[in-house]
């Protein structure tokens, strides 16, 4: 027996839960089907409980810089020293707690408008019929009209030879999802990848007492960057005690098994640079280089859908698959993996589904931000893309240190930069970024004058509250060259 529904959804992220709501208060028949928890990754993995623990190791930050400030704590007694204690299990219960909160939530709303809510995997047998495996071991067979996959990405596992997980100690060898369930703070840390990912979780736990080591195969950190950003978080990092290796890759990941009393040695990593053949010894590793999408498991052949060598689904720009009964929305298809993006694409899907619209994704100004100590914030181009896709226009750029910026001086929060890439005939702003206190913050100022195509002219002769982050929109146009 199969039962058939106008729409099935798989994988209830931050675009499938809202688009499920949508068709069944559309009064369409829906099924979401999530083979773990509600909320997808940025409930569950990523942004809400990474950002919660972030913000924890600000206060450890904020703790330690208190003499600074004329704040002294406990026994301390000047700015040279300030221990501090550090409680990972309070650390880690604080960020259970408010995913749970958030999980519980989605999970209601889903429920309240009548979704059918199946936890389970699922699979296509045929262009519109999907098999699902329950939790509790049941099968199922549905039938449906329409099938939209949010089925997301999950941390990449680098291929290393002779590496085998199963060799280490439980715990020594991580991703971005099982450090998080960390209970005492690491050793020594080190930290495979130099991106978003790898930057926030090394610096997280530098703050919260541990030793880190970046390993990054690149020349610089956050390949996407403007060289010149890059290097100004490189010197975050250093600052805030992590050690970076760039140009290096880790050509041996082993057990080790005798031991260091001063480290509690776990991992023996091998170490390729430029300084040749080095080791590592570590009590955890964090894998933070790469995902890959959540397809293997849904036998998208048998639908007719088409995916990539690496296995994103490939969708047009209205996000319809090659099978005409079949969309994918967030991570899956590749692109942009983020959850403001997975959101959109709900937009998108509910106004050209539900409300007769004609949506394409088009030319979408699409913003960010890496939630290390300063942020960095982004939207629009970047310098060195921006002179690649426009050779013959005439380009200016404003960088100004964020030490020019009055209100970081009274914060003494001073570290970073912001940078704008114009075009010089029409005056509008083509890219922005702050690395920066509150970068993410600022940021979006700058894209609402670009959403709404003001000049930048405007956002230096405005009047902006003082003191305040804003005003130093002011004064960076006067670095323009």
């Amino acid at each position: 027996m199969s039962i058939h529904y106008d729409a099935i959804i798989i994988g209830s992220g931050q675009g499938g839960t809202p688009l499920s709501i949508a068709f069944a208060k559309a009064q369409h028949k829906t099924a979401l089907i999530e083979s773990s928890h509600v909320g997808g990754c940025c409930i569950n993995e990523g942004c809400t409980p990474t950002k919660t623990m972030i913000a924890s190791g600000r206060v450890a930050y904020l703790t330690r810089r208190g003499p600074q400030y004329g704040i002294y704590t406990g026994d301390q007694t000047d700015a040279a020293q300030n221990d501090i204690k550090v409680n990972m299990e309070v650390v880690r219960q604080r960020k259970r707690d408010i995913v749970d909160r958030f999980r519980s939530g989605s999970e209601r709303r889903i429920r309240e408008a009548g979704v059918d809510l199946i936890f389970g995997t699922a699979s296509f047998n045929d262009e519109q019929t999907v098999h699902v495996r329950t939790m509790d071991g049941h099968e199922m067979s549905l039938t449906t009209d329409r099938v939209f996959i949010c089925s997301g990405e999950r941390p990449a596992i680098p291929k290393i030879d002779g590496f085998d997980v199963a060799a280490f100690p439980p715990g020594a060898i991580l991703d971005s999802t099982s450090i998080q369930e960390l209970g005492v703070v690491p050793s020594h840390l080190v930290v495979v990848g130099g991106g978003y990912i790898g930057l926030e979780f090394g610096q997280l736990f530098r703050r919260l007492g541990a030793p880190v080591t970046i390993i990054q195969r690149g020349a610089q950190l956050l390949p996407r960057e403007d060289a010149d950003v890059a290097e100004a978080m490189l010197g975050v990092l250093k600052e805030d005690g992590v050690r970076v290796l760039l140009n290096a890759s880790p050509t041996a990941i082993r057990p080790a098994g005798d031991g260091d009393p001063a480290i509690a040695v776990a991992v023996s990593v091998g170490v390729s640079g430029q300084g040749g053949q080095s080791e590592l010894r570590a009590s955890h590793v964090l894998f933070a280089a790469g995902r890959v999408p959540n397809t293997e498991m849904l036998k998208l052949g048998a639908a007719n859908i088409e995916t990539t060598a690496r296995g994103h689904i490939i969708a047009d720009a209205q996000l319809r698959t090659s099978n005409h009964r079949v969309w994918a929305l967030g991570d899956v298809k590749g692109g942009p993996a983020f959850t403001h993006i997975s959101y959109d694409d709900f937009r998108l899907l509910r106004t050209n589904l539900l409300e007769k619209g004609n949506l394409t994704v088009g030319e979408r100004l699409v913003p960010y931000v890496v939630y290390t100590d300063p942020q960095l914030g982004h939207v629009g181009l970047h310098e060195h893309e921006a002179r690649k896709q426009y050779p013959g226009r005439r380009l200016q750029v404003a960088s100004m240190p964020m030490s020019y910026v009055a209100r970081a001086l009274e914060t003494d929060e001073t570290r970073g930069l912001m940078k704008a890439i114009v075009d010089t005939e029409s005056q509008r702003i083509l890219g922005f970024t702050c690395l920066g206190i509150e970068g993410g913050e600022i940021m979006s100022l700058v894209e609402m004058a670009m959403i709404g195509g003001v000049q930048w002219t405007a956002l230096r002769d405005a009047i902006w509250a003082h003191p305040s982050l804003a005003e130093s929109l002011n004064n960076l146009w006067g670095f323009l060259k």
